[in-house]
């Protein structure tokens, strides 16, 4: 139902009968609404709102489904941030029409009794990108960056690395690229192996007659950061996905190489893998006495790679599912 006036067709008619998908068309339209900045993220958060809650009349919401609102996103991969900010977003949304007595207090009385998920101070420099954040920027991105997205988050190497990665750096005869001292931070060569998912991407990518660079934005390499920041902020804003330092639970290219690492413990990858794969230096004792094989770090990619195949599979079913449950 579309209200051909924010004012007038909705206002004083059986406010405990409206829909959330009713009330969301007249919060849209509102030119107070149309005008921000931050528009396209407000309806793509209040569309994910309304698969699970849009038929329901707003006056009937009660917190414990807002709590399995949250549940189901996390386990669909999102991250507490985005979670909250859809939370949030159809929150003012009720609390502008609460304002404008378009329903009454029991819609609000949910909001208010609901606790958000990314704990005080939990967004300082914590962040991690989930499996359906991941997913979500894959749909959002272009070519280019979709490439290196795939490779950052099957081997959490740096975005330096990544923009300055040559062809003569990859080892196809033993499946791993070999980064020289001079273009990683440690300045340490670094030898990191490439899963099935890597090559796939290495294996579509076209190869330049005038240049041997990897990554490339129409045809020539990416030389500064900025360009692929602001296509990822682009990729992010068009995904509904908070992005940037500033901004409340946003997220970083870098914070993928965080997120590798941890998805690495949870596959069940150990830690002296997980430490050269990503090139952070053994401490102590380790340094001298612990010597490992291709063999093992290719062992220890595997790992990782079919605990992130299975992942994705998992958050692709759970979306897929919950999708139709709803039609």
């Amino acid at each position: 139902m579309a209200f051909s006036t924010p004012q007038c067709s909705l206002i004083y008619e059986g406010v405990s009968k409206r829909t959330f998908s009713e009330l969301a068309d007249w919060y849209l339209d509102l030119s107070s609404v149309k005008r921000l900045a931050s528009y396209a993220r407000v309806e793509q958060a209040l569309t994910n709102f309304n698969i699970v809650f849009g038929k329901q009349q707003v006056g009937t919401l009660k917190p414990i489904e807002l709590e399995e609102y949250q549940n189901l996103r996390e386990k669909q991969g999102y991250s507490p941030a985005t979670i909250d900010m859809e939370i949030s977003i159809a929150k003012t949304m009720i609390a502008k029409a609460f304002d404008n007595d378009m329903v009454d207090g029991r819609a609000v009385k949910a909001f208010r009794k609901i606790k958000r998920k990314l704990k005080k101070a939990g967004n300082a420099r914590k962040e991690t990108v989930g499996i359906g954040e991941y997913l979500a920027l894959l749909n959002a991105a272009p070519a280019h960056l979709q490439a290196i997205l795939k490779v950052s988050y099957n081997t959490g190497m740096r975005l330096g690395e990544i923009r300055t990665l040559i062809w003569s750096y990859i080892d196809r005869d033993t499946n791993f690229i070999r980064l020289p001292a001079d273009i990683t931070k440690e300045r340490k060569p670094k030898t990191i192996p490439i899963n099935r998912n890597v090559k796939e991407v290495l294996a579509a990518l076209p190869r330049a007659s005038h240049h041997d660079f990897v990554f490339t934005y129409k045809n020539e390499p990416i030389r500064a950061r900025g360009g692929l920041k602001r296509s990822f902020s682009t990729a992010c804003r068009n995904a509904n996905i908070p992005c940037g330092r500033g901004t409340p639970g946003g997220i970083t290219l870098h914070d993928i190489r965080r997120t590798v690492k941890t998805n690495m413990l949870n596959a069940g990858v150990n830690k002296v893998h997980r430490d050269l794969i990503l090139g952070h230096a053994l401490l102590g004792m380790d340094a001298h006495y612990i010597v490992v094989k291709d063999e093992d770090l290719q062992a220890a990619m595997e790992i990782y790679a079919t605990w992130l195949d299975d992942q994705i599979n998992l958050v692709n079913t759970w979306s897929t599912t919950t999708q139709k449950q709803l039609q």
